[in-house]
């Protein structure tokens, strides 16, 4: 049967690649080590398969199609930006079981949009590289939410898609040991007048948030709170959601903060321990 072994929040900042010399050496040190701990971790909980939640910066989906969820099914590769050190190639999707997702999803009150094929962006191609590929073997099914670009789909929708997963998983015959990632944020205001501010204090409010394994609290926000806090950029919260109702943890663990305005963000490292 199938299992969910436990499950991450990670950012998909591409200026991590594009801008490597920019931040302090020891903010770049930690977040490259952060990344390089996940790694680590989905090879000692034996995952056989990450399902990576990201988000469409208009780089995939533009203003004639703006699907609210979407499940790769089939051919996977990526990244699709040009990026320095972010590679791009073929991605090993898990087509038994995202196709089971899929119809779990269809035959419950998720209306996914399927790609049969799909070139990632930096949003599921950065934890890919950084997390997922370290470990040979292990499978990924991308998972793009719409949190973007508006109109966003709502944080308790980002939840439910993640419960439906979570019980599409669990429902699955075949032995396989799931991790969810949620790619995001935090703080970032993106082709805003604030872009370089980073909000320390919403971002601890939300590492607090994860830690306690609140979910509720966290879908509980309001959206201007969170644009007016955490920038636009902090929407990406739904991808955090979606992953902890996927894992339904018992608690997160930090696995490290660093506020780097020279990067934009504020970059959160979380695992997700699962119940």
């Amino acid at each position: 049967m199938a299992e969910i072994v436990g499950g991450f929040l990670v950012p998909h900042d591409p200026l991590v690649f594009a801008l490597p010399d920019a931040a302090p050496q020891a903010a770049s040190e930690s977040v490259h080590n952060a990344f390089a701990t996940v790694a680590r971790r989905i090879g000692e909980l034996d995952a056989t398969t990450a399902i990576i939640v990201g988000c469409d910066h208009y780089i995939l989906f533009g203003p004639g199609c703006l699907p609210p969820m979407l499940i790769g099914i089939g051919d996977v590769e990526g990244s699709i930006e040009r990026i320095p050190g972010l590679h791009r190639g073929v991605i090993a999707n898990n087509e038994p079981l995202a196709g089971h997702i899929l119809k779990y999803g269809w035959n419950n009150g998720v209306d996914w949009a399927v790609a049969k094929a799909i070139s990632v962006d930096h949003s599921i191609g950065i934890p890919y590289q950084l997390c997922v590929q370290p470990n040979r073997g292990v499978h990924t099914i991308p998972v793009y939410l719409n949190c973007g670009v508006e109109p966003m789909i709502s944080l308790s929708r980002a939840r439910s898609v993640g419960l439906a997963m979570r019980q599409a998983i669990l429902e699955w015959p075949r032995q396989e040991r799931v991790v969810f990632i949620g790619s995001g944020g935090i703080s970032h205001w993106v082709g805003a007048a604030e872009s370089g501010r980073v909000n320390e204090a919403f971002d601890l409010q939300i590492l607090a948030l994860i830690e306690n394994a609140d979910l509720d609290a966290l879908v509980a926000l309001d959206d201007a709170y969170i644009s007016a806090n955490g920038g636009n950029g902090a929407a990406e919260i739904r991808n955090f959601i979606c992953a902890m109702a996927g894992v339904n943890p018992n608690q997160g663990k930090t696995i490290a903060y660093e506020p780097v305005p020279e990067w934009i963000t504020g970059l959160g490292f979380c695992e997700l321990l699962a119940a």
